[in-house]
């Protein structure tokens, strides 16, 4: 079976990348559309255009680092790594098309998943005992 090409709202993902970021927010849902409207970063689409001048001529990619965890993946972003700040370190996130319209942040998770130790010596008060019995 063939591999289903990606589409998003009925677009190819050519289609989206040749749009602007004003037609892009046009086809989000409304959250994204109003932080889209009320401009993206300049500073960020900047990195983003040296990264893919990088890419296309050969040179190995870097990661473009940022805070801005609020900012919603634009088709430009496809096929780059951002390494997305989550509080104490940056996690390496690499963009695909099935993210479009999503925010940075919820790619990078702040919190660990807890996983509590086995039990042993030390784990409780009373297992602290058993080892002065042998």
């Amino acid at each position: 079976m063939a591999k289903k090409e990606f589409t998003f709202r009925g677009k190819s993902l050519q289609e989206l990348q040749q749009m602007t970021v004003q037609e892009f927010s046009k086809l989000c849902n409304s959250r994204a559309r109003r932080s889209l409207l009320r401009g993206f970063d300049k500073h960020l689409l900047k990195k983003i255009e040296k990264a893919k001048a990088a890419a296309s001529a050969g040179k190995k990619e870097k990661m473009i680092r940022t805070h801005m965890r609020d900012t919603v993946i634009i088709p430009q972003m496809v096929g780059l790594m951002f390494g997305v700040h989550r509080g104490n370190t940056f996690e390496i996130v690499e963009i695909k098309p099935e993210m479009l319209g999503h925010y940075l942040g919820e790619m990078a998770l702040t919190r660990k998943k807890l996983m509590h130790g086995k039990a042993g010596i030390g784990a409780t008060r009373s297992s602290t005992a058993i080892s002065a019995r042998k």
